[in-house]
């Protein structure tokens, strides 16, 4: 039983961890944006969706890693 356990969390730790690379690149295409670039311009910040990608996406990724380690 412990077995299917451990191999159904490697299997979540995978998912979690391509979609946090997915959504970390899709917030990357999106500060090319010519709208996130004339925020950037002008506040020199990432917009409000960009930054949501990126920490979803990071935080994605550090689960996933972790379960797939663990």
């Amino acid at each position: 039983m412990a077995n299917n356990s451990s191999s159904a969390m490697k299997v979540i730790g995978i998912v979690l961890a391509v979609v946090g690379m997915g959504l970390i690149f899709w917030g990357y295409r999106l500060s090319g944006s010519i709208g996130s670039q004339l925020t950037y311009a002008l506040t020199g910040a990432d917009t409000d969706q960009v930054m949501r990608f990126y920490i979803g996406g990071a935080a994605s990724l550090v689960v996933g890693l972790f379960l797939l380690f663990k």
